[in-house]
């Protein structure tokens, strides 16, 4: 099993706000004076944009905490390549 990071307190930020402004578009559309297929267009249109948020927020969250794994793993590379090349340093 892989230990699992913590979110950051900048996520947990984003989601709570993400959160809010859905619900407030919401209760806009359900007090919108119009039709009740254009609300039900509105709303759709609003699920599928709060969706597609989050997924495009964890995907270029996940993609930086990727990044940060390799470059963990080429600095480890580079210094054992260091102390192997000096002898004497660390």
């Amino acid at each position: 099993m892989t230990p699992q990071m913590p979110h950051t307190g900048a996520w947990k930020t984003f989601t709570l706000v993400s959160f809010a402004a859905a619900a407030m578009l919401t209760i806009g559309i359900f007090f919108l004076p119009a039709d009740i297929w254009i609300k039900g267009y509105l709303a759709m249109a609003s699920l599928f944009l709060t969706g597609t948020t989050f997924t495009l927020a964890k995907t270029l969250r996940d993609e930086h905490e990727a990044k940060r794994l390799i470059n963990k793993i080429e600095d480890a590379a580079t210094e054992r390549v260091l102390r192997e090349a000096v002898p004497g340093r660390l």
